[in-house]
């Protein structure tokens, strides 16, 4: 349907003309039906950004701009822009007879790029200058004005939505690159700039592919004003920045990078947002989208506002915002940022400066709601997509569905597993053994949540520096202790997330106004891990053992994992819980020194062939390993009957798996048979863990 007919279908009977302002603004024009006021009230419609905001259509023969804003206790709202010379006489908007607080008004002329603002007036004289809360594009930061836009892009990825299902589901490979667009790459011979979206689209697809990630995550794109907040303070929560081009671009790179199969996911953040003035604070002249109470409303550790969760028309505000970048942008998955700050009245403020519940406690039951109806929305609407949590307390269930009590996410980063991680391989060899269960610990509680494993862009600034600079001992144990990290990682139960910079080990910390050091891929020992990472992330879409049970214990085991004395570990990750089981048995030895003849228990006999060795000299090792693969021997170890004699390589990760059969014809087909009854597997152990029914049917596949 087009715009212009779409408009005349909710046309009022009683369209009038505003005479005094010579014709400009036609009102009774409305977009929004009694249905969609239903929703706005309760706090229930995920698609306001269709209704609200500044929408180009045709009225009869004419042409122009629809504008909708809700602004319930002002007192007068016009429409000021480039058009009328910011001139807020002349165009003003009148509220709806429904009592809903929604202002709107049909300007003629006015095209797609016209730029605007609302000058909205209360009481006490107050007068503010606003941006648009539903815009789709905006002018330029430092520039603060809105824009009118046409949704206008022919899509190319219909092959990949028709598979995401498959790319997002529980039992997939998913290995996440996390970049921040401005500072991946930069043209220092044009002033330091950062690539266009487009410039990316031709670059950043190749690469990630040719490193072998599945997924990239994009820090928040959506439009902010001040750009070293990377993002994650918000004014345009349906608009990607124009620091790098249009909403089209932006599709553009999203498309490309459906096109080399890898999906995107995108930073969202609805914990708070800026106080700038043309922004959502005091947005009518009183606390609309905040708290009234700055106990409950201001944010002291980022200074910035709190969405108040208990207004309807908040909450439809924020999931319209997240359901628009699945439904016009083809995103795969948001990763909800901060969210302990929104479970809890307390974050980050000490006592007597919070306001606790209706039950005295400190859990904010609005945002739970929420959240809670956040998520069911979301996968009601797009069940292949992924809703991700960064949620760093012990908060349980998550990744549970609502009907269970949970969350209903559909992951959570492991923010355990990272601090335990980045202390223990942070501490000189010598002193690991005394600290072994930092380790280890991860695995007592690694399968109740649906746990993503992150080194975020979080590790890498504020003084923290590189991962490999915080890493003991000469450069050369720097490299073999970063790769034995990696190893461990992509090896460990979980989905992985590594920060831009980590997969060369960069050694400069990282900084938003600065390119990555690509020159370091010139230097053996860089280009060594790149092609380390490459090799992970290939092994862990080849082999099912490494991802098809990441959730469930029936994917893993100990072999050793009390080796204390010499700091060597050993599991076994499968794909299954029987004999059909596709197995990867996993080394890891955190200490310089290495370990011949060592015996490791295996659970079946045959040849076992070694797929991954970090010490290998192609990444810049010693060369020691296992070529060609090790026989099993009947001699019981480890509590197993047969066991293997192998050298375990220093500061290193190895990996092997059981080659049932030579033949390579035979062994395709029992990776085959592997795969389907891992997928049965697969759904089991998902609803057993509480997955929910529509994440069930992702794992099936």
């Amino acid at each position: 349907m087009s715009d212009r007919a779409s408009i005349s279908i909710f046309q009022s009977s009683d369209s009038t003309a505003d005479r005094s302002a010579s014709n400009r603004v036609v009102y009774g024009i409305s977009l929004l039906t009694e249905q969609d006021i239903y929703l706005f009230r309760e706090g229930t419609h995920s698609q306001l950004y269709k209704k609200l905001g500044s929408h180009p259509h045709g009225v009869g023969d004419q042409s122009g701009t629809l504008f909708s804003v809700w602004a319930p206790n002002a007192t007068r709202v016009s429409v000021i822009g480039d058009f009328n010379d910011w001139n807020g006489d002349t165009h003003r908007l009148r509220p709806r007879e429904d009592s809903s607080g929604i202002w709107e008004g049909f300007i003629p002329t006015v095209e797609s790029g016209c730029a605007y603002k609302y000058r909205v007036e209360g009481t006490g004289g107050y007068r503010a200058d606003k941006g648009d809360p539903y815009a789709r594009y905006w002018q330029c930061p430092s520039q603060t004005a809105s824009r009118v836009w046409r949704n206008d892009y022919q899509w190319n990825d219909a092959e990949w939505m028709r598979v995401r299902k498959d790319r997002n589901a529980l039992n997939a490979p998913m290995s996440v690159y996390e970049i921040h667009l401005g500072s991946w790459r930069r043209v220092p011979d044009e002033g330091n700039r950062s690539l266009s979206y487009r410039e990316l689209a031709a670059w950043l697809p190749e690469y990630v592919a040719s490193v072998g990630f599945t997924h990239v995550e994009i820090m928040p794109i959506m439009e902010h004003p001040f750009y070293g907040s990377w993002g994650y303070q918000d004014v345009g929560y349906f608009a990607p920045t124009a620091r790098y081009g249009t909403p089209e671009d932006f599709k553009a790179l999203v498309d490309a990078l459906h096109q080399r199969n890898i999906g995107v996911i995108l930073d969202w953040v609805p914990s708070h947002f800026p106080g700038d003035e043309h922004g959502l604070v005091y947005f009518d002249g009183t606390p609309l989208y905040e708290h009234s109470d700055r106990r409950e409303g201001f944010h002291p550790e980022w200074q910035s506002w709190i969405f108040n969760y208990g207004r309807h028309e908040v909450r439809g505000f924020l999931q319209s915002s997240a359901h628009s970048w699945f439904d016009e942008f083809h995103i795969d998955g948001l990763r909800v940022d901060a969210v302990a700050s929104m479970l809890y009245r307390d974050y980050a403020r000490p006592d007597g400066e919070w306001i606790p519940n209706v039950h005295g406690g400190r859990e904010n039951f609005e945002a739970i709601g929420f959240l809670r109806a956040l998520n069911e929305s979301v996968y009601r609407d797009f069940p292949d997509v992924q809703m991700i949590a960064e949620e760093s307390t012990a908060w349980p269930m998550v990744s549970r569905p609502t009907t269970m009590g949970g969350l209903g996410f559909g992951m959570k980063w492991n923010m355990g597993w990272m601090h335990d991680t980045l202390k223990y391989f942070k501490r000189d060899p010598v002193y690991r053994a005394h600290h072994h269960n930092e380790v280890t610990f991860s695995i007592w509680y690694a399968f109740t949540e649906n746990f993503m494993l992150p080194l975020s862009h979080d590790e890498v600034v504020y003084g923290k520096g590189s991962l490999i600079g915080r890493l003991p001992g000469d450069n050369w144990q720097q490299f073999a202790g970063l790769r034995t990290l990696f190893g461990y990682m992509w090896a460990h139960p979980g989905k992985k997330l590594l920060f831009m910079g980590g997969e060369f080990a960069q050694r400069a910390e990282w900084n938003h106004d600065s390119s990555l050091d690509w020159h370091l891929l010139d230097q053996d020992a860089h280009r060594g891990m790149r092609d380390w990472v490459g090799d992970l992330n290939r092994a862990l879409r080849e082999f099912p053992a490494l991802h098809v049970e990441d959730f469930s214990a029936s994917g893993f085991e100990w072999i050793n994992g009390g080796d204390t004395t010499q700091s060597v570990l050993s599991f076994v990750r499968r794909s299954g819980s029987h004999l059909e089981s596709q197995y990867v048995i996993v080394i890891c030895n955190f200490t310089p020194t290495p370990h011949h003849n060592y015996r490791l228990g295996v659970p079946a006999p045959g040849h076992w062939h070694e797929i991954l060795n970090s010490d290998a000299e192609r990444y810049g090792g010693s060369g020691q390993g296992n070529l060609g693969g090790v026989d099993s021997a009947p001699v019981a170890a480890d509590g197993r009957f047969h066991s293997l004699s192998i050298t375990v390589p220093p500061l290193a990760v190895v990996m092997f798996t059981l080659e049932v059969a030579r033949d390579s014809t035979n062994k395709n087909k029992l990776i085959a048979e592997s795969k389907t009854t891992s997928a049965d597997t697969a759904k089991q152990s998902a609803v057993k863990n509480g997955a929910s029914d529509d994440a069930a049917q992702r794992a099936h596949g």
